[in-house]
């Protein structure tokens, strides 16, 4: 049972989704599906919890960061940076972020600290940037420096911008992860130029890149030896990845990415790996017509897991507290689309069982544990919701 109540009004009983999830090997690059099942005959995991609001005034919370003293960062898609402070509902603005181009599903996208950032307060976020040739925007990477209040940044560093501008609003992507070695990885979606980004190297979008954490390409990236390639890439082939973890013990990068009509993926990310978009793919246009018969092909990697139709995956979080004995150790994706969360259970690189939780929560956008061992929502339209495990 899950209850949703703010601080001053009750528990409301939340209703159920829909949904329907098709489950792939990661073996050979070109293996077919071997495993179908309805989301709605999946097995609900119960949680007895509460969806307590935790701040209100967030419209599309693109990502939740937690601070070690207990604070939320907390950004907003159409350009402002919030500090939720621990045991308040207020939120306070973040000043010296740079300018913002703020149109479609562009703005103000992840936040990730660095590390170590107790020791060097970085913070690294993404967001569209106006920069460079040509009218429109594209992704751009930048870290700063958080001030001991958490209410100021300085010392921007622009650490990468994608090339080739453009005014489509559409995928912009963006996640952000550190692995184990100090390295950073984030994603820039196609930009809505499918047939032209994401197969091509010289070109930026549709991929998932890799960088020092001060910026510099590092000299075992996968093209750097190609002449014109963008040798920060680490991976190609991408439509939109929205959602990214590192598996620190395991070493295993995770990302998920929307497919169009059908088709969005659960991928394992591979150093120099082609994941197929759009040659291969398990939707179609919106419109309903193929764009490509393939659904594998030899060369390029299949997904760990794909749904059909789309769930628009958004933020992934894997539970580490101790407060939620049912997720602990369970991968946590949430679907905008049908209002509900996956927990997927991993093992060597495969999901061995999935189950639904939180039916009808609303449209999650972000996902987060607080250094109080809390789960918090990022909700559009709700703001920010923290999960209480009922007494």
């Amino acid at each position: 049972m899950i209850n949703l109540r703010s601080h001053n009004t009750h528990p409301k009983l939340i209703s159920a989704g829909l949904a329907v999830a098709i489950f792939a090997t990661n073996a050979p690059a070109h293996a077919k599906s071997d495993y179908v099942k309805n989301y709605k005959q999946l097995d609900t995991l119960s949680l007895s919890v509460n969806a307590v609001t935790a701040a209100e005034g967030v419209v599309i919370p693109w990502a939740i960061e937690p601070l070690a003293n207990g604070d939320l960062l907390i950004s907003e898609r159409s350009g402002a940076l919030f500090l939720l402070p621990k045991n308040t509902t207020t939120l306070t603005k973040v000043s010296g972020l740079p300018n913002i181009d703020a149109n479609g599903q562009g703005g103000l996208l992840d936040l990730s600290l660095h590390t170590d950032s107790k020791q060097n307060q970085w913070l690294y976020f993404s967001y569209s940037s106006s920069e460079g040739k040509g009218s429109g925007s594209n992704t751009a990477l930048m870290r700063a420096k958080l001030n001991s209040d958490h209410t100021q940044l300085s010392d921007q560093q622009l650490l990468y911008k994608g090339e080739h501008n453009t005014t489509k609003g559409q995928h912009y992507g963006s996640r952000i992860v550190f692995d184990d070695e100090g390295y950073v990885y984030f994603s820039i979606g196609d930009r809505g130029s499918r047939d032209i980004n994401p197969q091509d190297l010289t070109r930026d979008g549709g991929k998932i890149y890799r960088l020092h954490d001060d910026g510099r390409i590092p000299s075992d990236n996968p093209f750097v030896k190609q002449k014109d390639a963008k040798h920060a890439a680490w991976s190609y082939g991408h439509r939109n990845p929205q959602g990214m973890w590192f598996d620190y013990q395991n070493n295993i990068l995770w990302s998920h990415e929307h497919g169009p009509r059908g088709g969005d993926e659960l991928n394992i990310i591979k150093k120099g790996a082609n994941y197929g978009w759009p040659l291969v793919s398990y939707g179609v246009n919106y419109s309903g017509t193929k764009f490509t018969d393939l659904k594998e092909k030899d060369g390029m990697q299949s997904p760990v897991l794909h749904w059909t139709p789309s769930i628009a995956p958004s933020d992934m979080l894997y539970v580490t507290s101790d407060k939620y004995p049912k997720l602990k150790g369970k991968l946590l994706l949430a679907s905008m689309k049908f209002a509900f969360i996956s927990a997927l259970e991993l093992s060597k690189g495969k999901v061995v069982k999935q189950y639904k939780i939180l039916d009808g929560i609303g449209r999650v956008r972000s996902l987060a544990q607080g250094s109080d061992g809390f789960i918090y929502l990022g909700i559009d339209g709700q703001g920010i919701k923290r999960l209480e495990p009922e007494t």
